[in-house]
């Protein structure tokens, strides 16, 4: 009797071990994957959670970006304003021309509610009123990364009060403005 138990025992520690191996051995993997730990490094420096990180190149060049300085009808490192940072990014990571303007950005999106906001899509904001004056690349998880007039080009939320009171509408680029506008 003893020894059945024994024998047992001995079983069921050998297949917890291997099973416990062979997780460890996923998670290893899954660790030295580098697309996962920057999914991982970019989520938490952004806010963002893993599973939304699913575009690398758009999290990489916004952090190559963050704390550039606000300069209005700037378009470099050295000082960059909201359209100008927002046609950077869909330049860059999207290969994608879209116009300079606020306003005439959105002239050219199919408008959306927060709630059908997808990791790309652009954010706008009217501070001033009746028209468009701010423009922002959606990260998902309410984030969104601009060129803020105050703090240059940081991430931000939607539900922060200012942005929450100050939100228009998200937009998605019609497939049919990128053809118009996509240089050749």
């Amino acid at each position: 009797m003893i020894k059945k138990f024994l024998f047992s025992t001995l079983i069921v520690i050998c297949s917890l071990s291997t099973v416990f191996a062979q997780t460890k051995t996923k998670e290893t993997n899954k660790l030295e994957d580098p697309d996962n730990l920057a999914s991982q490094y970019f989520s938490q420096v952004m806010g963002v959670a893993v599973d939304a990180t699913s575009n690398l190149k758009l999290y990489k060049f916004i952090y190559e970006w963050i704390g550039t300085p606000y300069r209005f009808a700037g378009n470099t490192k050295k000082g960059i304003d909201c359209s100008a940072f927002a046609k950077t990014i869909y330049d860059k990571v999207f290969n994608t021309t879209i116009l300079r303007n606020s306003r005439d950005i959105f002239s050219t999106v199919n408008p959306l509610s927060k709630d059908e906001l997808k990791e790309g899509d652009l954010v706008f904001f009217r501070s001033n009123g009746r028209t468009i004056s701010h423009v922002g690349v959606y990260l998902g998880d309410n984030r969104f990364a601009h060129a803020s007039s105050s703090r240059g080009v940081v991430i931000s939320n939607l539900n922060e009060p200012y942005y929450s009171r100050i939100f228009y509408k998200g937009g998605r680029i019609l497939e049919a403005t990128k053809k118009d506008f996509v240089e050749e």
